[in-house]
């Protein structure tokens, strides 16, 4: 059986690849039906550098995730990041012929067609088009402009682009795993929308998801999306300093780092030492806490200096009065919100996925908001006009060969 209100995400990232099925419950909440996780392969600061690795972990994470929820999956959202990521934001002005009758839908699909008309290099392509704001008759702006009446409408939007070869190669992978990619989601979008709050995006806050290879930002301003940017810089690069200051195998450095690192170095941790694998004739070696914090600090405040370049150079590190909302699977770095709020001057905090039902105790963590972000965007956007079709699935689980051969099959002449 065919269930059309059931969506499902793939969150392919540098770390682990993370597949999320949901639907809405009866009192309206999202609610997870079921999550598949791999280890991540062949992706390299946000972008597929090998399709045959990646195509392999992304499988391998379907099926868990059929398993999990007894269903069969045909097709996902897919969010997407990277360095190749860029945004702006565009205003488009239509005329409304017949001032006797109101706005329409069809009206304001028009202006943000206009407004979505953008010149681009033919190497990219357009992600979102998203609507920020509508004035009629040039006067205040208004949320949504249907039912008003003006012989001219205004629309700005904010437009997201992507390289599309990096579009292409993460489609295909998908694909490859046998299941069919209904729409491309910025993950930094998905992401706000499981960890923010409406009274947050109203008085200006900065998203900031801190992941294995990237940190993506979403600023949002007046309850919508004001810039989107995507630095190269995140969590592995914290492990591959402790790595090569200490010396020790990567694993180990992931370890000590996830177990007992912090973003800031204590003199009260002076006299505790770390046992840690070595390289050499010694298996295993202490070294100092107070050390190995230090050398996070340092990656930490590097980061953090270049999210407050960022925010200053589009204007708007004195606008955001929500501050920061830090989320990812690095942002869990203890003490990480204390020294944002010392470094930046601004408000901090620990985003958690909320707003949904369902496997908490599996998920509820910031590592998961991209996850659960994708789900809800894709449920919330669904039904409307242009947006995004629903998912298929059928009430059976299956393996990777009967998901190949039910798509060869479905390509034979009947």
């Amino acid at each position: 059986m065919r269930r059309r209100s059931t969506v499902a995400a793939i969150d392919v990232g540098s770390t682990k690849v993370a597949v999320v099925v949901g639907d809405i419950s009866e009192t309206g909440e999202t609610r997870i039906l079921g999550v598949g996780v791999a280890p991540a392969a062949g992706l390299s600061r946000g972008v597929i550098d090998n399709i045959q690795s990646a195509r392999e972990a992304i499988a391998i994470a379907v099926e868990k995730a059929e398993q999990a929820c007894g269903m069969r999956i045909l097709s996902a959202v897919v969010g997407i990041s990277g360095g190749h990521i860029s945004s702006q934001n565009n205003r488009g002005i239509v005329a409304i012929p017949d001032r006797t009758r109101p706005i329409s839908p069809d009206d304001r699909a028009r202006v943000l067609e206009a407004a979505g008309q953008v010149a681009i290099p033919t190497n990219r392509q357009v992600i979102h088009v998203v609507p920020r704001t509508y004035w009629v008759e040039g006067t205040e702006p208004v949320s949504d402009p249907v039912g008003m009446y003006g012989s001219r409408l205004d629309a700005e939007v904010h437009i997201v682009s992507g390289a599309v070869s990096a579009i292409q190669n993460l489609t295909k992978c998908v694909e490859g795993a046998g299941v069919q990619v209904d729409d491309i989601i910025l993950e930094s979008l998905a992401s706000a929308e499981s960890v923010l709050t409406e009274q947050e995006k109203q008085q200006g806050v900065a998203l900031v998801d801190i992941g294995g290879s990237t940190t993506s930002i979403a600023v949002f301003d007046e309850g919508s999306v004001a810039h989107t940017a995507c630095l190269p810089i995140a969590g592995s690069h914290l492990t591959a300093d402790l790595a090569r200051v200490l010396r020790c195998p990567w694993e180990s450095a992931e370890t000590v780092k996830c177990t007992v690192g912090a973003a800031y170095a204590d003199p009260s941790m002076a006299g505790e030492n770390v046992e840690i694998q070595a390289f050499g004739t010694q298996s295993t070696k202490l070294v100092s806490l107070e050390h190995v914090c230090a050398i996070l600090q340092a990656r930490t405040e590097e980061i953090l200096e270049m999210i407050g370049v960022e925010l200053k150079r589009v204007g708007y590190l004195d606008r955001i009065a929500a501050g920061l909302v830090l989320t990812g699977g690095s942002s869990q770095l203890r003490g990480l919100p204390e020294v944002a709020e010392s470094r930046l001057d601004l408000p901090a905090r620990l985003g958690r996925p909320h707003g949904y039902t369902g496997l908490s105790d599996l998920i509820g963590t910031p590592a998961f908001a991209t996850s659960i972000g994708l789900v809800r965007y894709a449920l919330a956007h669904r039904e409307r006009p242009g947006e995004l079709p629903g998912p298929a699935f059928d009430g059976r689980g299956r393996g990777l060969l009967d998901r190949i051969l039910s798509i060869g099959r479905s390509l034979i002449p009947q």
